[in-house]
């Protein structure tokens, strides 16, 4: 069995190495053939494909075209799309599992910008402070932001420019930390709590938080596949925060999330996990 690992031939940090590294020893350890690839090495094509790709970007029009040609992904083209923009995610998962109220920012265009911010004022009226800034792409907690006052919600959404974002509601009971489920063919490989160290409302690990493993509560691990098989993912790491009550409430799901501080504290070995997973599908059937 021979497969691709595609990555982003333009980010080259250590930390994506080392997962990178991780998959490509798993999948030799089952004598699968990974060859990492890069997008700018595949953007003309190629015409002797393997047996599959772990699509480890989200460079989508090129995995639309790889599947276009016949080439099963892991995850899907549809998959990562939908799991890069917030938004879409929000819109993908509304009634399906409890979320913050959320309100998606007018679209305005460059050369154009935003000319009246009279729109903020029903949101804000409807959030409250302090509310949730979020742009609508972007990995490790960055472009989130916690907006205290109306000057804080202008400046923010001037920040934002005209790139997509999005308003939140604020979920205080759950400040400064969340519950990240990895899940691995509609199945729980393993979970932990991230905690931010710095009092800072994000929990992010990259960041400088730090992580526990935990065993989930059943409706946890409901939240977490539920959204999984209604985003079509392989495989993925969903974000939840705690509700009032303790109840979960979702808030993002990553199509390409790290695991390399989930396995070290929980012990488990998800990149073989994912290996396993590809191995034993049908890829005719697909």
């Amino acid at each position: 069995m021979t497969g691709w690992l595609i990555t982003n031939a333009f980010v080259d940090a250590p930390l994506f190495g080392e997962h990178f590294d991780m998959l490509i020893a798993a999948a030799k350890k089952r004598g699968i053939a990974l060859t990492r690839k890069t997008n700018a090495e595949l953007l003309l094509g190629c015409d002797n494909l393997p047996d599959f790709a772990l699509f480890w970007d989200k460079d989508i029009r090129l995995a639309n075209m790889l599947e276009r040609q016949g080439l099963r992904l892991f995850n899907t083209a549809h998959a990562i799309e939908i799991c890069d923009d917030k938004a879409l995610t929000h819109l993908a998962l509304k009634g399906t599992v409890k979320m913050p109220e959320t309100y998606i920012a007018p679209k305005t265009y460059e050369q154009v910008g935003y000319g009246d911010y009279g729109y903020l004022e029903p949101i804000a009226e409807r959030l409250g402070f302090p509310m949730v800034i979020k742009g609508c792409f972007g990995s490790f907690g960055a472009q989130v932001f916690l907006a205290k006052s109306r000057r804080e919600m202008r400046d923010i959404a001037g920040l934002m420019g005209v790139k997509p974002f999005l308003f939140q509601e604020y979920i205080k009971s759950s400040h400064g930390r969340d519950m990240r489920i990895y899940v691995v063919g509609g199945k729980v490989a393993a979970a932990m709590i991230r905690r931010s160290l710095d009092g800072d409302f994000r929990s992010n690990v990259t960041n400088g938080g730090s992580a526990e493993s935990t065993e989930p509560p059943c409706e946890y691990t409901e939240m977490a596949l539920a959204a999984c098989e209604k985003l079509r993912l392989d495989f993925g790491g969903v974000d939840i925060l705690f509700g009032t009550d303790g109840e979960p409430v979702l808030c993002e799901v990553n199509s390409n999330a790290h695991f390399k501080a989930l396995s070290k504290c929980a012990g488990v070995d998800i990149a073989g996990k994912i290996i396993d997973y590809i191995a034993l599908t049908d890829l005719q059937s697909v």
